[in-house]
């Protein structure tokens, strides 16, 4: 079976960093997708970060140069290094992971998040 397993979120001050993390079993974050979202209070789940199986990554603009996309192949771990953080970026963050079964499509594998809260 496929799990993810987010981890890493926490209070922090403004101004100040987190690492989240994303932990996959029963799959290689390395041949697919892995991306980062988040949600807020009465808002849409919105797209953060995108980490793609050829390595090559995405930011959405309000974290871009914040926010680091890593992965560490030997813990099949996908990271999100949040620096500088504002109260903007207070919200639940989840991890996904989008494969393509083969005569079957894109599927699409959730977390259960983590919660980042940004606080003076």
């Amino acid at each position: 079976q496929i799990h993810l397993v987010e981890s890493g979120g926490g209070v922090a001050q403004p101004g100040g960093s987190l690492r989240l993390a994303c932990a996959a079993s029963g799959i290689r974050v390395s041949l697919n997708d892995v991306a980062w979202y988040r949600q807020g209070p009465g808002s849409e789940r919105i797209l953060v970060a995108r980490l793609n199986k050829d390595g090559s990554k995405e930011y959405v603009d309000s974290v871009k140069g914040r926010f680091i996309l890593s992965r560490g192949n030997a813990e099949n771990t996908v990271y999100l290094r949040m620096d500088d953080l504002n109260l903007e970026d207070s919200a639940h963050y989840y991890c996904t992971l989008v494969t393509v079964i083969p005569s079957v499509g894109a599927r699409a594998y959730w977390g259960q998040g983590t919660q980042v809260i940004v606080s003076s």
